[in-house]
């Protein structure tokens, strides 16, 4: 009898310990970009966080875009689910703009105070946790020599042959700036009309504006000769095209897509939630995440613990050729683009 209560005894204070520990491990839930960017920020950050932070345990709830995860977050309003946020900052401006989002800031995550100008938008709740660029893709075995500017993709000798994604998607409103300044206007906030008709004398060269399942595979495969894409994706698909699919950052330079992260107003996690934010920033773990998946880092203090090799493959060390987009502008005349190019763009294609 004495033997079965110290049994009992040393059981309940084990279930006590148990308990203890398991009360004392916070949950933060991240939603993110599902698909390649889950499987290359998960081992390059989460994990590592983990290790870190043994108390602390991150869940990725994964989403394929920024839209989503605003419905997401307005359906939640009243009783949030989920802490941390990875979206576009077009659509953070929104989420901010409807008291969704809190406010990073030093008090958050000393690392604000080491992240590039262009990282804390006006407006916006979060701040840039990477920096993504439009690039030219070729496959390699249908464009011998690399090219070197934009305007590969209006030689005639490619002429049913270029895969481009019209807008809305965000990569088409970036070609339209593009071509606006190598037509001569800078000020796209002004007018593109030099942008819509640039794009409707290449509009014959293309043969899909909706690649699929991505821009980046019928180029790989050689369906397609020319395309654009977005510079981390292309890089990592050019890792495994077996040598097929070229990226390129042409010599006219390119223009910033900018995700942030987000502190979920109300967040369950509190401040658990902060720690992987300021962990997020840090100039360590950008530079991770830019060996992984080749993401510009946005804390100016990462690029000097970042491979060479690595950041030859983003736009870090060409910032001075980035068009600089106030995307929260763009979203004020995105819709007007779209009509342009339902109009006048897509129609002209073969």
């Amino acid at each position: 009898m004495k033997t079965l209560r110290i049994l009992l005894g040393a059981s309940a204070a084990a279930f006590v310990a148990v308990s203890s520990a398991s009360a004392q491990t916070k949950t933060v839930t991240l939603a993110a970009y599902s698909g390649i960017f889950q499987d290359h920020y998960t081992k390059a950050v989460i994990e590592p966080f983990m290790k870190a932070h043994p108390d602390i345990k991150v869940q990725f709830y994964a989403m394929p875009n920024s839209a989503q995860m605003l419905g997401t977050l307005r359906a939640q309003k009243a009783a949030p689910q989920i802490d941390v946020m990875i979206m576009d900052v077009s659509v953070s401006k929104a989420a901010t703009d409807e008291g969704l989002f809190d406010k990073i800031d030093e008090s958050v995550s000393k690392n604000v105070a080491d992240l590039y100008p262009a990282a804390r938008i006006e407006g916006v709740g979060g701040v840039a946790v990477t920096f993504d660029n439009l690039v030219l893709l070729y496959n390699k075995d249908q464009v011998k020599a690399a090219p070197t500017s934009w305007n590969a993709l209006w030689d005639k000798q490619y002429a049913g042959k270029v895969a481009i994604p019209a807008v809305p998607d965000i990569q088409g409103t970036t070609l339209t700036i593009i071509a606006n300044k190598m037509a001569g206007q800078d000020d796209y906030k002004k007018s593109v009309e030099p942008g819509i008709k640039k794009l409707g004398e290449l509009a014959p060269n293309v043969q899909t504006w909706d690649p699929k399942p991505d821009v980046y595979t019928p180029i790989a495969n050689g369906q397609a000769a020319l395309g654009i894409g977005w510079n981390a994706r292309a890089q990592v698909y050019s890792d495994t095209s077996g040598g097929k699919l070229g990226v390129v950052l042409p010599e006219e330079g390119s223009a910033f897509q900018i995700n942030t992260i987000n502190l979920v107003k109300n967040a369950p996690a509190g401040d658990a939630a902060k720690t992987f934010i300021d962990y997020a920033l840090k100039p360590e773990t950008q530079a991770a995440f830019t060996e992984a998946m080749f993401y510009a880092p946005t804390n100016k203090k990462a690029q000097e613990k970042i491979y060479k090799e690595a950041l030859a493959r983003t736009a870090a060390g060409a910032m001075d050729r980035m068009i600089a987009i106030d995307w929260i502008a763009v979203a004020g005349i995105r819709d007007a683009i779209t009509e342009q190019w339902r109009r006048r763009v897509i129609p002209l294609s073969r």
